[in-house]
């Protein structure tokens, strides 16, 4: 199932640390695989992507959500 989600990146420090979306309704989505001109921490964006039920990680922050493809705001 594909979701649009705003929000800011950001990066945990946790484990060997990952990259995480947090909405703007505080939702946190651990990103999998994201694509490299996504990696700035306090970026706002609009994310299309889907949730991957099938995958476990070390961080545990939240869904893990797939990014199809984003796009910078404000």
């Amino acid at each position: 199932m594909s979701i649009a989600v705003t929000g800011t990146i950001k990066y945990v420090d946790i484990g060997t640390g990952t990259w995480a979306l947090e909405s703007e309704e505080g939702m946190s989505y651990e990103l999998y695989e994201p694509p490299q001109p996504l990696l700035q921490a306090g970026m706002m964006v609009k994310v299309e992507g889907r949730v991957r039920d099938d995958v476990m990680t070390m961080a545990m922050i939240g869904p893990v959500l797939e990014v199809l493809s984003f796009e910078a705001i404000g």
